[in-house]
C-alpha cells in the first residue's frame, strides 16, 4: 500500500517558527515531526511514500532526500503557492498513488498508532474510506464525526469523535474532480450520505501539533 503524507500546510499558529520552517520539518525533540511518521510507517512495511509541499516546499527534498536513508522510496508533489488543501494535494497525487486503496496521514501528528494494522486492512466493495478516530482534545470538544455500531462514520449522532488525519481511501472517491483547491470534509460527508465512510476508535497516543505549546509539550515528552 502506498502512503501520502500531507506536508503542504502554512501553520499559522506555529509562527514565527513557521515562517522559517514547515510545520512537518520543525523538530520535536531529536527529530521532525515527518521523521517520528516516516519511521512508524516503514517499520510498517509502508516504504512507498508520496509527500506533498507548498509553503517552504523547497526545504523538503533537501532535507529528506529520496528516502534512501530511511530504507524508503520518496516521491513528492510540489504545489501552488498557498497549497491546494487537503482533497486538492490528495487529488494532484493520484498519478503517483496508483489505482489501489492507499494511506494518507497528516504530516503534523504524532501517534504511536500500529500502521501495520492499517497496511493489512481490506476496504469493503462500497468503501470510499476507512478513518482513524480519536477521543477529542481539548482543542477540538465537540469532534467531527459519530461512529455507530455498525463501523459506519456520520454526520448525525452523540457523541462525536475526533478525525486523527489518518485514513485509507480508494481513488474513486476523488474522480471526477480537478487539481484545485479543495478541502476534504465535503467529499468525506457526501461519501458518509451513502454510507460509505467506516471508521475504528483508535485510543492510544495521538496528539495534532498544531501549537507551539503543544509542540513544546511533545518535545518534553520525547527527550524524556
Amino acid at each position: 500500500m502506498k502512503v501520502m503524507i500531507l506536508a503542504a500546510g502554512r501553520g499559522e499558529r506555529l509562527r514565527p517558527l513557521t515562517d522559517h520552517t514547515p510545520k512537518p520539518l520543525l523538530h520535536a525533540g531529536p527529530k521532525r515531526l515527518i521523521e517520528y511518521l516516516i519511521e512508524k510507517l516503514v517499520d510498517a512495511g509502508l516504504k512507498d511514500i508520496v509527500i506533498n509541499h507548498a509553503h517552504l516546499g523547497e526545504q523538503f527534498e533537501p532535507l529528506l532526500g529520496n528516502g534512501q536513508r530511511y530504507q524508503a522510496n520518496f516521491q513528492y508533489s510540489a504545489e501552488v503557492t498557498g497549497g491546494l488543501e487537503t482533497a486538492g494535494g490528495i487529488i494532484q497525487a493520484l498519478p503517483l498513488l496508483g489505482n489501489e486503496p492507499f494511506l494518507v496521514v497528516n504530516g503534523d501528528i504524532w501517534t504511536d498508532f500500529p500502521f501495520a494494522d492499517v497496511a493489512e486492512l481490506s476496504l469493503a466493495n462500497q468503501q470510499l474510506c476507512h478513518l482513524i478516530m480519536v477521543n477529542n482534545p481539548s482543542h477540538n470538544p465537540a469532534g467531527d464525526f459519530y461512529l455507530d455500531a455498525d463501523g459506519l462514520l456520520t454526520t448525525e449522532g452523540e457523541p462525536k469523535l475526533t478525525f486523527s488525519g489518518i485514513g485509507i481511501y480508494r481513488p474513486e472517491m476523488f474522480a471526477g474532480h480537478q487539481v484545485t483547491k479543495l478541502p476534504l470534509k465535503p467529499l468525506l460527508v457526501e461519501a458518509m450520505s451513502h454510507k460509505q465512510v467506516t471508521g475504528q476508535h483508535y485510543q492510544g497516543q495521538w496528539s495534532d501539533i498544531g501549537t507551539v505549546e503543544r509542540l513544546t509539550a511533545l518535545a518534553k515528552q520525547l527527550d524524556v
